[in-house]
C-alpha cells in the first residue's frame, strides 16, 4: 500500500501540494490527472523520494521513501523530460541499473530488445523524443519495479508503441503485482489501462476512485421535451452543466443514475437518452465544479 499523508510541498512562496492525501492500492494502474500547474509531476516526485516533502509523508507498506535506498530499490520513476548524459546508450545504462536494483531482469531486458524499434548502442540524447521515452521505458520494465511511476510517457509516441506499452504495462501488474502510477493530460490513453484515478487541483485531492465508480457517480443525459422547458424543472437535481441546442437539453448530473433516470422519465420527455461518459467528460465535469471551466478562462 502507497500511503500519502497530508503531503505539502512548497518552492519559495509558491504551494505546489497543499495538505495531499489518499491511498493508491497495490497492484493497480493508478491514473493521475489534474489541471496545469496542478501539482502531479511534483507529487510523483515526491512518492519517488526525489523530492523530500515539507510536510507529511509518503511511505510505502508503513516506510517513508525519502532517503531510503531499500525502498527506493523498489521504485522506479520515468520524468516527462528523460535525463540521460551524453555518452548513455540503453546497452550501458542496462549495465548501470543491473548493478542498482536487485529486481533487474536480463531475460526481460533481452525481450524487450526486439520488441522496440531503437538499437541499444545508439546514443540516447541524438534519439527522438519518442524513441527516448521508449529507451526509458525498456530500462524500467527490465527492472521490474514493484512502483512504478511515468510522467507523461504517452507523449511522442506513435499509436502502435502507445499500444504496446499499455499491453506491457497491464502485463507488468498481473505478473508482479506492481503498482503503477501514470501522470498524464491524454485521458484517453489513461482511460484503456488504468483502474483508478486520483484528480486534483491546486496542490489538493479534488477525486480519488476506482474508474469505473468515478463514471458512475455523473451522467449525461439527452433529453427533449414537447412544450418549454424552464431551469427550474431539474432544480431537484444536481446538474453540474444544462445546455441547449433548439429543443435538445444536455444534461451532466452527479447522483444515484436510477434515481435521475427515474426523475427524468417521470417528467415524461419526447426522448430521452442516458449515455456513458468518457474519463475527459469525467474530469472537465469535476473540474467545473471546483470552477475551473471555459467560461472562466477566456472572460
Amino acid at each position: 500500500m502507497l500511503e500519502i499523508k497530508n503531503v505539502t510541498k512548497k518552492f519559495g512562496e509558491k504551494t505546489a501540494l497543499n495538505g495531499l492525501s489518499f491511498n493508491i492500492p497495490t497492484g493497480s494502474v493508478f491514473g493521475l490527472i489534474g489541471s496545469n500547474g496542478s501539482g502531479k509531476s511534483t507529487l510523483l516526485r515526491v512518492i519517488s523520494g526525489v523530492y523530500e516533502p515539507d510536510g507529511g509523508s509518503v511511505e510505502i507498506d508503513g516506510v517513508s521513501t525519502f532517503e531510503n535506498p531499500e525502498v527506493k530499490a523498489q521504485c522506479f520513476f520515468i520524468s516527462d523530460f528523460p535525463y540521460f548524459y551524453n555518452n548513455s546508450t540503453v546497452a550501458n545504462l542496462s549495465v548501470l541499473y543491473k548493478s542498482m536494483y536487485p529486481s533487474w531482469s536480463d531475460d526481460k531486458f533481452r525481450k524487450l530488445a526486439c520488441m522496440f524499434p531503437i538499437g541499444i548502442n545508439d546514443r540516447i540524447i541524438n534519439m527522438s523524443k519518442g524513441m527516448q521515452r521508449q529507451a526509458a521505458l525498456m530500462l524500467a520494465l527490465s527492472v521490474s519495479p514493484k512502483y512504478l511511476m511515468l510522467d507523461e510517457i504517452f507523449d511522442g509516441l506513435d499509436p502502435v508503441v502507445r499500444q504496446l506499452i499499455k499491453k506491457l504495462l497491464v502485463e507488468m501488474v498481473t505478473e508482479n503485482n506492481s503498482t503503477i502510477i501514470i501522470a498524464s493530460h491524454n485521458l484517453r490513453e489513461l482511460e484503456d489501462v488504468c483502474d483508478h484515478i486520483g484528480l486534483i487541483h491546486s496542490g489538493g485531492i479534488v477525486l480519488e476512485k476506482e474508474l469505473d465508480e468515478a463514471k458512475l457517480g455523473i451522467h449525461r443525459v439527452q433529453i427533449v421535451f414537447d412544450h418549454d422547458v424552464g431551469e427550474g424543472m431539474f432544480s431537484e437535481l444536481n446538474v453540474v452543466k444544462m445546455q441547449r441546442q433548439g429543443k435538445l437539453i444536455n444534461l451532466t448530473i452527479k447522483g444515484d443514475g436510477e434515481q435521475i433516470e427515474k426523475y427524468l422519465r417521470g417528467m415524461q420527455p419526447t426522448y430521452m437518452e442516458m449515455l456513458p461518459l468518457t474519463l475527459e467528460e469525467v474530469f472537465i465535469s469535476e473540474m467545473e465544479v471546483v470552477g475551473y471551466d471555459i467560461d472562466n478562462i477566456i472572460k
